[in-house]
């Protein structure tokens, strides 16, 4: 066998699946043959003749991929005041302007030393580094009373929900002293405790706004991101420095474009009426064209409110006209071809159960509103800046979209994972096009599909075309002792017109085999909900993507292809990719659309955010 083909078999038998544990092998002996033990049939093991193997009554073993999790959230100690006793500075310090300054007699530091605030260890250490040693002066102090830079920052704070943020998170409560009843030392105390909290919460809002406030991979296996690390040691000096603190914490927030769009949705959400009433659309089955249905009128209704403004432009005749009649009419067919169009539905005028989800789904501004505020934590997650040319796939919208120059340039419907398989939500770099790929079977289909058909007809792979290897040697599929471990037996299919990766594949290395491709199953393509592969992405028009990160033109990948041959290309430049997961993320026109939850991953963020609440509700 080719070093080609040993190499081959390594690289790609974890493609588009999970890591399989080992089954078990087992031993047919002589003392078996002797007893006639007719539970197990003799097969030779072709790299070692004179060892049998067996077949044993057992059940199919099966691989399972990633699991969710109960989220656990980032560990809360209390800030050691041990250091906090170095005299309150009363000297010459350099005011916002640049001027020296006196700062005034007031709070001694001794009583930080008194103060009981729990933080994240990130931000503990932040405010010992700043209220150790270093004699720095208070912050929201100017002698024994609240400064306005205080007040500011606790007023911007209280709005952060503006930008994703629960306000919860990062509230003070203001010290109470009694004008009638005063009491230095209790004041001072109050006062440092004051101080202490509110810049543990300035410094906790800072690290959220810029990486978010949860771990994504604690929510699943399916999570795989580097955490943001954030420089916290400057942010405390900044806000004493700051003529504006308010615009100061403002400039920390992302402010990409993708950001900004969702920002802007969530405030004009937000300013909508409230309470204002649900649409409901109750149907029993398709309503076809020509149908008629009670219904109509709720349908009408709900894309004269969640249809974009250039729909209802382009319609505005037939929704004027529109009486409350139940005929479905051409007119409203129209309409309603033109919404799924919109919202990247099969536009056949057919009205489904995904159809009424879009029209009723996004009905609701609460649902919107949960929907935003899970995209914009998962934005904090991705560089603030995705790049001037990157490829974004989004897998509850079923697309993919390459940018260059700052402009989406082509997208394209996509099938991804299905829920026992789900696609992971990362980021990487696309290296390399394979023309006439071979497909490197995953341990987790050798297993759990296509170990039943192999114990039944072990010449399954043989007739099918396939080429096995044990431990890198060429081998029948008839051979192999399918009751045994899988772990050293290497399965791929050669290129060919029904090859399970089609004409071409787009490689980004990583830990999860994933990658984008093409395939023979073109009619999944139709279909509205399009989470239906083994994990991997596949590509409506592959030729045109592979074109794209190629820098080459779609009949320069053809000629690749019309020659026969599997071959690597690498790109001429490494191309971002985010493979993401946003029930809510704006089109190239900076509209936000809403997508179906197909993973029901929403509500183990929203499930996180709560479990973060509570652990830092726990003060003391």
């Amino acid at each position: 066998m080719t070093s080609f083909f040993k190499g081959a078999v390594s690289a790609l038998a974890l493609s588009c699946g999970f890591a399989a544990m080992a089954t078990p092998a087992h031993a047919y002996t002589l003392m078996d043959m002797i007893r006639g033990d007719r539970g197990r049939t003799p097969i030779i093991n072709p790299v070692n003749p004179g060892q049998f193997g067996e077949m044993p009554a057992m059940p199919l073993p099966k691989v399972s991929g990633p699991r969710y999790y109960t989220y656990k959230p980032d560990a809360m100690r209390f800030v050691d005041i041990a250091k906090f006793t170095e005299p309150t500075v009363t000297g010459a310090i350099a005011s916002a302007s640049g001027e020296t300054v006196m700062a005034p007699a007031g709070v001694e530091r001794r009583f930080l030393a008194e103060a009981k605030v729990r933080a994240d260890v990130n931000v503990a250490k932040s405010l010992e580094a700043y209220y150790g040693g270093s004699k720095n002066p208070f912050v929201w102090l100017a002698g024994t009373e609240i400064n306005d830079r205080a007040k500011a920052a606790m007023t911007f704070l209280a709005s952060v929900d503006s930008v994703g943020l629960d306000p919860a998170d990062y509230a003070v409560d203001l010290p109470v002293v009694d004008p009638a009843n005063p009491d230095p030392a209790g004041r001072d105390r109050a006062l440092a405790q004051f101080e202490l909290q509110l810049s543990a919460k300035v410094l906790a809002y800072v690290q959220d706004t810029v990486r978010g406030r949860i771990d994504p991979n604690r929510i699943s296996g399916y999570h795989d991101f580097r955490r943001k690390q954030v420089n916290l040691d400057p942010v405390l000096k900044l806000s004493r420095m700051s003529p504006d603190i308010g615009a100061y914490l403002t400039s920390r927030t992302p402010d990409g474009p993708q950001f900004a769009a969702l920002k802007a949705e969530l405030a004009k959400l937000k300013a909508e009426t409230a309470g204002e009433e649900p649409i409901a659309i109750s149907l029993d089955r398709l309503l076809r064209p020509g149908d008629s249905s009670p219904e109509v009128a709720n349908i009408v209704k709900a894309i004269g409110r969640n249809g974009s403004e250039a729909l209802k432009a382009e319609h505005a005749a037939t929704l004027a006209a529109y009486s409350g009649g139940f005929d479905y009419s051409p007119e409203l067919v129209s309409l309603v071809e033109d919404f799924q169009k919109e919202h990247n539905l099969k536009p056949d005028g057919v009205i489904g159960q995904a159809t009424v989800r879009i029209m009723t789904g996004g009905d609701s501004n609460t649902s919107k509103i949960k929907k935003l505020i899970v995209a914009m934590e998962q934005a904090r997650w991705l560089p603030e800046d995705l790049g001037s040319r990157y490829v974004f796939i989004n897998q509850p919208a079923f697309m993919v979209y390459y940018h260059n120059d700052n402009k989406e340039q082509l997208s394209m419907r996509v099938v991804v994972g299905q829920k026992s398989n789900q696609t992971y939500f990362f980021q990487d770099e696309i290296e390399t096009v394979e023309f006439n790929p071979f497909w490197g079977v995953p341990q987790s289909i050798i297993i759990n599909e296509m170990l039943p058909k192999l114990r039944a007809d072990p010449n399954y792979l043989d007739r099918l075309g396939y080429e096995v290897a044990i431990n890198g040697h060429a081998v029948p599929s008839s051979s192999v002792d399918w009751y045994g471990s899988t772990s050293n037996v290497s399965v791929r299919q050669p290129p060919s017109g029904d090859n399970a990766l089609g004409e071409l594949k787009i490689l980004f290395p990583n830990s999860h085999a994933i990658y984008m491709h093409d395939t023979p199953s073109k009619s999944f393509f139709k279909r509205d909900m399009r989470a239906l592969s083994h994990g991997c992405v596949r590509l409506a028009d592959p030729r045109a993507m592979a074109a794209a990160v190629l820098n080459t033109s779609v009949a320069d990948v053809a000629k690749q292809i019309a020659a026969g041959q599997n071959k690597a290309v690498s790109v001429p430049q490494k191309v971002p990719v985010y493979v993401s997961y946003f029930t809510a993320w704006p089109n190239k026109d900076g509209a936000v659309e809403y997508f179906d939850d197909v993973y029901g991953r929403d509500a183990y963020v929203e499930k996180a955010f709560e479990a973060t609440t509570k652990a830092r509700d726990a003060q003391i």
